[in-house]
């Protein structure tokens, strides 16, 4: 090939290329990812830019060879590479001017839109599947309100298959606004029934449009609605059901503690009377079962107390040995006629006086000592008393049958109950879940420890508070006494023994024949002589036995003390035991104990111990009622029965008594005309017929201030011994608020510094 003819080639082959490159990179100018650079890329050149590139080459290649022709190789080069220069500058310009072209013919906002469609849609597409696995809803809309995208939840709740373009109310939804802005309860109707979402927007700009877009998320809380609906119900059934007990207590401790009222008032009444020291016993224990009742009351007002955290503690300094003595001997004579023992014994580190609410530890010792003697059936109850750890212990052993680990875990429960069906129906198994929750709150315990077959231990931590110093000299109150004890083994023994030991004497428990022999051999051999020998009952033939094996015991210098039961005493005349100097009651108080073997207290004691916890009756004179002067007091009750005690009581203190029946009766009296005489004091019950206490209150004080009348001082006898009734009264304007039934001597002494005020 020629020389011209290889330089055409080359010049040709570059321009191709050069023409190849302008257009990959006018390509590459446009987005590549998006439908609009695919249509520019695809487009086709046109048929005039085709035809004037090949016109252009031809003629470059006829001016080549002329310029060779004419002025030779060298020189024609160096021309035609200028020409080529020329052309490559005008070839620019022409390619700039058709790329023009060529974009101005493409429809520019339609491409754009496309472009923005495409990214939304990608965007959306993703968002979709996130909240598609999590279940949610999520839509996009306009700020026309119409959507632009959901998910396929969103589609498959509202049970349609394209919802663009659609508006929320048309598909049924509900918005309900809630506090917080852009948030929403929405209620959409499924084929399922109504679901509830929880729902959010949130206003942004749509970087691809720059347009503002409304997008919501909701979440399904169908359940979780109607879960808090029932917790809802449940909460306001167990109001419910809170106010249904409050009512059934107050209803129940005032129709009970009526009747009660009449009870022992007649009774505190009948005392007043001459009786015979038979009759007082009989009416001691009358007595001492009424206060039982109200202290069943009282339990069932003080779990309500307990539950709603009314509960409250009167300290006063006591002595807690005198507490746990009479709750033994109130109990002791349940436990003999069961067949079996009870005794108590109080160590001499136990303080003499303590701060501490006698009437709640009387209550909690009660409830646990007096369980131990309803489920033993053989043996007893042996209850102590010692100091540990800055705490009173009590502890209460029974030989009961014992209590399973399953048992053990329920039995502070409320309304839960060890041992068999008829143990059961014997109690409400309230005690000991209030005794529990008494002593907690005073800051002390109840625990209880027990295996089948070997009995319980309950054991009750009381804190020492406010302590009087302990007596020395009781450590060695009975120093002196040598005591020769025979007695069946078991817990009154037992305590006897350890009362002795207690406060500084020696004592031998023989439990049969051979052990009293045995210590007698051992006193005749040079032993610490005896000084007294106490015989149960029981032993009382084993002892005439020993006299009669052992003569010289009864020449010996030897006090002789018969111990009995008190339900024994009218089955042992006295006639019946002579060679005995005195005789005492089990279960022992320590203080009748330390006088006999003293030698202080000689014969038959008066001491009956099932009434020991109670004030003695004594056989008084009646007492002619002394008349006082003034108008009387005005008596409101509509109990005929505790109107008659209440009346007696007051007329026999000397006082005029008028007695009305009803709210409308004091209101008549009380609307004398001026200058009759009005009552100089009033005493009424809180539930009447004709209205209630409390507006009765009011009444009185806004008539005394509307009349300018002096202030009638009045007292309110209530069943209702909750606080706030008490303060409701006394903000109302009542003097003194007295619980049912009133002891007779706080009613009379309250009247009496009321009138003398007055």
């Amino acid at each position: 090939m020629s020389e011209p003819s290889r330089l055409l080639e080359r010049i040709e082959t570059g321009f191709r290329r050069d023409a190849r490159a302008g257009k990959a990179a006018s390509v590459s100018a446009l987005p590549l990812d998006g439908p609009a650079s695919r249509q520019v890329s695809a487009q086709p050149a046109s048929g005039a830019r085709s035809a004037l590139s090949y016109v252009s080459m031809a003629l470059l290649g006829l001016v080549a060879s002329g310029l060779v022709l004419v002025v030779g190789m060298t020189a024609g080069f160096h021309l035609f590479a200028a020409a080529i220069a020329a052309a490559g500058v005008v070839g620019a310009l022409l390619l700039a001017v058709e790329a023009i072209r060529a974009f101005d013919s493409v429809p520019v906002s339609d491409e754009v839109e496309r472009d923005q469609d495409w990214h939304r849609s990608e965007t959306s597409a993703l968002l979709s599947t996130i909240h598609d696995a999590l279940g949610d809803l999520a839509i996009m809309r306009g700020m026309d309100g119409k959507i632009v995208h959901a998910n396929a939840v969103f589609h498959q709740v509202c049970g349609r298959s394209d919802v663009r373009g659609m508006a929320c109310g048309a598909l049924g939804l509900s918005f309900e606004p809630k506090a917080a802005p852009n948030h929403y309860l929405v209620r959409i109707a499924a084929a399922e029934g109504i679901r509830l979402f929880d729902w959010h927007d949130v206003i942004a700009r749509d970087p691809a449009s720059g347009k503002l877009m409304r997008h919501s998320i909701a979440r399904d809380v169908t359940e979780e609605a109607r879960a808090a609906r029932e917790r809802e119900a449940a909460r306001r059934r167990a109001e419910e059901a809170s106010q249904a007990k409050s009512r059934l207590l107050a209803t129940v401790s005032h129709e009970i503690r009526t009747p009660l009222s009449g009870i022992l008032g007649m009774s505190h009444l009948l005392g007043q009377t001459r009786l015979s020291s038979e009759q007082q016993n009989y009416l001691a224990g009358m007595q001492q079962s009424g206060h039982a009742l109200v202290q069943l009351v009282e339990d069932l007002i003080d779990f309500s107390s307990l539950s709603a955290g009314r509960f409250q503690f009167r300290p006063s300094r006591q002595d807690p040995r005198g507490v746990i003595e009479s709750v033994v001997e109130m109990l002791s004579n349940r436990a003999h006629e069961k067949g079996i023992e009870i005794g108590a014994t109080v160590s001499v580190d136990v303080p003499a006086l303590m701060a501490f609410d006698a009437a709640r530890l009387r209550q909690v010792l009660f409830n646990v000592i007096g369980n131990a003697v309803k489920f033993t059936e053989v043996g007893g109850v042996f209850v102590s008393a010692d100091t540990i750890e800055d705490c009173v212990r009590i502890r209460i052993d029974d030989t009961g049958p014992g209590m399973s680990p399953d048992d053990l875990k329920r039995i502070f429960e409320e309304f839960e109950q060890a041992g068999n069906d008829e143990q059961r129906a014997k109690g409400t198994g309230l005690g000991l879940a209030i005794s529990r929750r008494i002593m907690q709150a005073c800051g002390g315990s109840l625990t209880a420890a027990s295996a089948p077959g070997r009995g319980s231990r309950f054991e009750i931590r009381l804190p020492l508070a406010e302590v009087e110093a302990i007596a020395s000299e009781r450590r060695s109150t009975l120093a002196g006494s040598h005591v020769l004890v025979m007695a069946p083994d078991g817990p009154a023994s037992a305590a006897l023994a350890a009362t002795i030991a207690t406060l500084g004497g020696r004592c031998h428990r023989a439990t049969t024949l051979a052990a009293a022999q045995h210590v007698l051999a051992d006193v005749q051999a040079g032993g610490a002589p005896l000084t007294d020998v106490i015989v149960d009952h029981r032993h009382a033939q084993q002892y005439e036995q020993l006299l009669a094996l052992q003569p010289a015991i009864g020449r010996l210098e030897v006090r002789r003390t018969y111990l009995i039961n008190p339900e024994e005493r009218n089955s042992h005349p006295v006639n019946q035991m002579d060679g005995y100097e005195a005789w005492l009651i089990r279960p022992l108080r320590e203080k009748s104990l330390i006088e006999v073997l003293l030698g202080r207290l000689k014969g038959i004691e008066k001491r009956d111990a099932i009434n020991d916890n109670r004030p003695v009756l004594r056989e008084e004179p009646a007492v002619e009622p002394v008349r006082r002067p003034g108008h009387g007091i005005l008596l409101a009750e509509d109990d005929p029965i505790n109107a008659l005690i209440i009346r007696t009581l007051l007329q026999r203190s000397g006082h005029a008594v008028q007695l009305v029946s009803d709210f409308a009766g004091v209101a008549e009296t009380l609307r004398a005309p001026a200058g009759n005489a009005l009552p100089e004091l009033l005493v009424t019950d809180l539930n009447m017929p004709g209205g209630d206490g409390l507006s009765m209150m009011r009444h009185i004080r806004n008539d005394e201030a509307i009349r300018s009348l002096p202030r009638l001082p009045v007292i309110v006898l209530t069943s209702d011994i909750r606080e706030d009734m008490r303060d409701r009264l006394l903000a109302a304007g009542a003097d003194v608020v007295l619980a049912k039934p009133a002891d007779p001597q706080v009613l009379t002494s309250e009247i009496a510094r009321l009138l003398r005020k007055r």
